[in-house]
């Protein structure tokens, strides 16, 4: 059976033992990795790999041996408890091995959890337990974690009060970081936090939060609406390292540019223009913009923007051209129009 996303949340939290089990699987390794290891923990405990209670098979070992799976399902541990049988990394070459494993599965037998990466609608494997009648098959897509996910994540860490604002970070770095980086900055922010019964606020994220090539993108956006010329060559030097396209860099000044137009263009204020932008301007980042939107005004961001709009015509053109140093010339120009 089909696993929708939001089951899934609720199984992999307080799975039903009276499954077979479940095959995980999708595009990206790391966050198919961390709904695994949340569903074994959850069957087991934090104890019961100790307790031998959870045999791992690789894909590499069933397809020179393909009974390993049949033999951890039905193998009787030395402590009580729930088992669970793990293959990982597996594809449709042990379809038959993975088939005749699970059509054999009794109530008592050890939970089967199989990870795999992108499938498609035709793989024999993701057929399988799409077609069973007692285990399931969960899509793991590459979306950023809602806010209930994260929410969660904080009362695993032991962080239960969080503002308002401090929530809006995470959400912000929920998208943008990678599943693994984004646990590793709660966990860090635990620790952070120890002892500390305060809730947590957005000065608490910014010393926990890795430095990603999002923030050094909207220092380089700064240094250029602000019109810092000599420092635009150090910053686009520094992104190219991070591995930062010039088409990245233009997409990126276009949209920070036309969150500056609605904030000049509102009759409320530019406060008011960057409260209706969307997605949402980062609070911390909302004071500086409407600074840069007084400044700048309509009209001469309107000419930013059909500068910007030229330069990505150019960088998306069949011809070959310089693309960095295309972009670093658009942004001299532009950096240039905000002294004026």
């Amino acid at each position: 059976m089909k696993l929708p996303p939001r089951d899934a949340r609720s199984f992999f939290e307080k799975p039903d033992l009276t499954r077979t089990g479940v095959l995980i699987y999708g595009p990206d390794p790391m966050r198919t990795a961390l709904k695994r290891q949340q569903l074994i923990s959850a069957l087991i405990g934090p104890t019961g790999e100790d307790e031998m209670r959870l045999t791992r098979i690789a894909a590499s070992e069933m397809r020179k041996e393909p009974a390993l799976l049949s033999d951890a399902i039905k193998a009787v541990g030395f402590f009580p408890g729930q088992r669970v049988a793990f293959l990982e990394e597996a594809n449709d070459v042990l379809a038959a091995s993975v088939t005749a494993a699970i059509d054999d599965w009794q109530q008592g037998d050890a939970f089967v959890v199989i990870t795999a990466g992108q499938l498609k609608p035709t793989s024999k494997l993701r057929k399988l337990f799409e077609a069973h009648p007692n285990a399931y098959a969960a899509a793991v897509y590459a979306d950023p974690p809602g806010r209930d996910e994260i929410e969660k994540d904080l009362r695993d860490a032991g962080l239960g009060q969080v503002a308002p604002d401090a929530m809006s970070d995470l959400m912000d770095l929920g998208r943008i970081l990678e599943p693994g980086d984004f646990k590793q900055t709660v966990e860090k922010l635990s620790l952070y936090k120890l002892g500390d019964e305060t809730p947590v606020s957005p000065e608490d994220i910014a010393l926990c939060a890795p430095a990603t090539a999002e923030a050094a993108l909207d220092d380089a956006l700064d240094i250029v609406a602000e019109g810092r010329v000599q420092e635009i060559g150090t910053i686009l030097s520094k992104l190219e390292a991070q591995g930062v396209a010039a088409v990245r860099l233009c997409i990126g000044a276009s949209q920070h540019f036309r969150k500056l137009y609605l904030a000049a263009s509102d009759p409320k204020g530019p406060e008011a223009g960057l409260a209706r932008a969307r997605p949402p301007v980062n609070f911390k980042r909302k004071d500086r913009m409407a600074r840069q939107a007084k400044t700048w005004g309509a009209r001469k961001l309107e000419a930013a923007l059909r500068v910007l709009t030229d330069t990505d015509l150019q960088l998306r053109s069949s011809q070959p051209v310089p693309q960095m140093a295309l972009m670093e010339r658009a942004l001299i120009r532009l950096a240039m129009m905000a002294r004026r």
